[in-house]
């Protein structure tokens, strides 16, 4: 119980190194590829779920846009696998770092910012400022539209930061109030394990859906500027 809060969420360091680039590589080794013909069910299943997620975020987009597909699939697949691993016993999760989370938000925000100012500026600049604006309010709402614009990469991390930091943070209080019922009151301790067990169902789906809705953001930023 006198265990830090936080410590799960300090990036780990191997002989004085740090160690979160090799955890970061680490998710790709598990994702099973086939070298023959006829797949097994595990392959199978695994492509069709990426065909049913890619078809659902690029049926909007056109042909410039579904250039982006190999990297929306890449980018749902590595959060979504990062986020599941982190919920092992004694390990540690790079998407609780808001300095990782703006890494990824921000060049995926700027790339697709730029290709919108390159294809169709006139289209960009136009967001800045809603037909039928009256003149007085003009300076203001291009500063709010403006002021929008810049967010999106800090909306985007601090997103995804919070959702996995909370539902880890909540975990390791239950865990700990179970470990200390344990030799005070058995019915309590097994009420409260309980609630461990569903949490754990639940932080699963959420990390399933961070990655998803942090993809599907990207991608529908990808759509305003294509």
């Amino acid at each position: 119980m006198n265990e830090n809060l936080f410590a799960s969420f300090i990036a780990p360091t191997i002989l004085g190194l740090p160690a979160a680039v090799l955890i970061i590589l680490f998710p790709p080794l598990l994702i099973p590829t086939s070298k023959y013909l006829i797949n097994n069910r595990l392959i199978t299943t695994q492509q069709w779920l990426i065909k049913l997620t890619s078809k659902q975020m690029m049926t909007m987009h056109n042909t410039k846009g579904r250039t982006w597909s190999l990297m929306l699939v890449s980018l749902i697949i590595f959060i979504a696998t990062t986020n599941l691993l982190g919920l092992l016993p004694h390990s540690f999760t790079p998407t609780t770092q808001l300095s990782m989370n703006l890494a990824m938000a921000i060049p995926l925000w700027a790339g697709a910012v730029i290709m919108g100012f390159r294809s169709k500026i006139k289209n960009a600049l136009a967001h800045f400022l809603p037909q039928g604006t009256p003149t007085p309010l003009i300076p203001m709402l291009v500063i709010i539209e403006t002021t929008s614009l810049l967010i999106q990469p800090m909306a985007l991390a601090v997103r995804l930061t919070a959702n996995i930091t909370a539902g880890h943070l909540l975990m390791h209080l239950i865990g700990s109030a179970t470990l200390a019922m344990s030799t005070i009151n058995l019915p309590s301790t097994l009420i409260i394990f309980t609630i461990l067990i569903l949490l754990t169902i639940l932080e699963i789906a959420v990390a399933l859906i961070q990655a998803y809705v942090f993809t599907l953001l990207v991608s529908l930023y990808l759509h305003d500027n294509t």
